[in-house]
């Protein structure tokens, strides 16, 4: 997300790094140019309008030449801003003194509303509580069942009942309170549209439930049509934070650049990927960071600590540095860097990669042949690979489904990683110089 809006600023402010002083005239340039990569993003006309003028604001007159780096100062306004027009600040879950602490999850059909309620369960389920499920999406077909599917991947009770949502969603809190979950989440009825009849159901379980949160879920790829939306329904419910879907797949992001400033809620909780784990509490100066191409090194940090093993990931350091990292631990730790996602989303919270790396089209595809390839060799080819004749080669390429070339390809590049970490130190006690005396005892010894 945000990848148009990342390049554009990068463009701008690349101009203007290294300049001395800027000009009133040279900042209302600037100016220009984000507005114009602003309104690109499909950022509401009248937050960008607002958000040009408070950066204009911080960027001229004293404060402006006093800084040693106009332009680090410029940079800092917009980053600036753009935390603000995020929503300033995180979520902080308050739960009910008296559980169990109750969430209603609303909005359209199709915007990824149930997949996100389950989500939302994982999500609880990882902050140590014990949620449950509360299936009242009555109108759409199978929407019960996809829950129960959903609930069972995340581990999460799905309750529900035929007939009357309302009814669905007061029996949920009760069955929540007398199993002892502490907290409960209701998934309601969406449409394809906006109607009374929806407003009217949503209104009525809101009415019946008193949920401590209630929570609209939008599809970030819809952009300014998700932001209308989400007005109507906070006129009707009071929402108190937006679920955000998609965040993946949109390269523009002026849904969630507009949604805080024209509804007057903030972004809760952002989706980013298909898997249930892929949902988190949104972090508006960590977003900024990344669309200004900084990085967002702390999401990095959580997401590896919630994915990664932690004890493969060690055993992998330690025989990295031992000089003995074979194939079987190349697999593995490979296997860990997928689960923490699409490696272009990874790329894009290290700070500092270039444009050209960050949007490179990267082939998943590709590392899927070279895991099938170290699938099909045993245990003593990974662990020697010198030991792959030509037979071995075909063996090992029939099984993968591939070329006897491609596995001599990949043959070849771990060996010349290999090489490379030699040459950095990390090839252990083989990799270092024999030292004088040892060279002089095997002397006397062959004397």
């Amino acid at each position: 997300m945000f990848d148009n809006l990342t390049d554009r600023f990068e463009e701008i402010f690349s101009r203007i790094r290294g300049k001395g002083r800027l000009s009133e005239a040279e900042v209302d340039a600037v100016l220009r140019e984000i507005r114009a990569a602003l309104i690109e993003a499909d950022v509401n006309v009248g937050v960008v309008r607002l958000f040009v003028e408070r950066v204009r604001a911080n960027t001229v007159g004293e404060e402006l030449q006093r800084s040693l780096s106009p332009a680090q100062h410029v940079i800092k306004m917009v980053n600036a801003e753009l935390t603000n027009a995020l929503g300033g600040e995180n979520l902080k879950i308050m739960y009910a003194s008296k559980p169990p602490t109750v969430v209603l999850m609303a909005g359209l059909q199709g915007v990824g509303k149930t997949t996100a309620a389950a989500k939302l369960a994982l999500w609880f389920r990882h902050q140590g509580r014990n949620p449950l499920l509360v299936g009242a999406d009555l109108q759409r077909p199978a929407a019960v069942e996809q829950l129960k599917v959903l609930g069972g991947q995340a581990n999460v009770t799905v309750f529900s009942l035929e007939g009357d949502p309302v009814r669905t969603a007061v029996a949920g809190v009760e069955e929540a309170r007398r199993i002892g979950r502490d907290v409960v989440i209701v998934d309601t009825a969406g449409r394809l549209s906006i109607d009374k009849e929806l407003m009217d159901e949503v209104r009525k379980i809101s009415g019946s439930i008193s949920p401590n949160y209630t929570f609209l879920v939008i599809d970030a790829m819809v952009g300014q049509d998700a932001v209308n939306s989400a007005k109507v329904f906070n006129e009707a419910l009071s929402l108190d934070g937006i679920i955000l879907t998609k965040l993946d797949g949109d390269a523009r992001g002026g849904a969630a650049l507009s949604v805080r400033q024209v509804v007057g809620k903030p972004i809760s909780f952002v989706s980013t990927g298909e898997k249930l784990a892929d949902f988190d509490l949104f972090y508006p100066d960590r977003m900024a960071n990344r669309i200004l191409g900084m990085g967002d090194v702390l999401t990095l940090i959580e997401q590896a600590e919630r994915t990664l093993d932690k004890e493969i990931t060690e055993k992998g350091a330690k025989k990295l540095k031992g000089g003995k990292f074979d194939l079987e631990d190349f697999l593995e730790q490979m296997q860990q860097v997928k689960r923490m996602g699409p490696l272009k989303g990874v790329l894009s919270m290290l700070p500092g990669v270039p444009k050209e790396i960050r949007n490179a089209d990267i082939n998943e595809g590709e590392l899927v042949k070279v895991e099938a390839i170290i699938s099909s060799m045993t245990r003593a080819e990974r662990s020697n690979p010198d030991m792959i004749d030509g037979s071995r080669r075909l063996r090992i390429a029939r099984g993968a489904g591939t070329t006897t070339a491609a596995v001599g390809t990949l043959l070849k590049q771990f060996k010349d990683m290999q090489k490379m970490m030699r040459s950095m130190g990390m090839g252990g006690p083989s990799a270092t110089k024999k030292s004088p005396n040892r060279a002089i005892s095997k002397k006397k010894k062959r004397r």
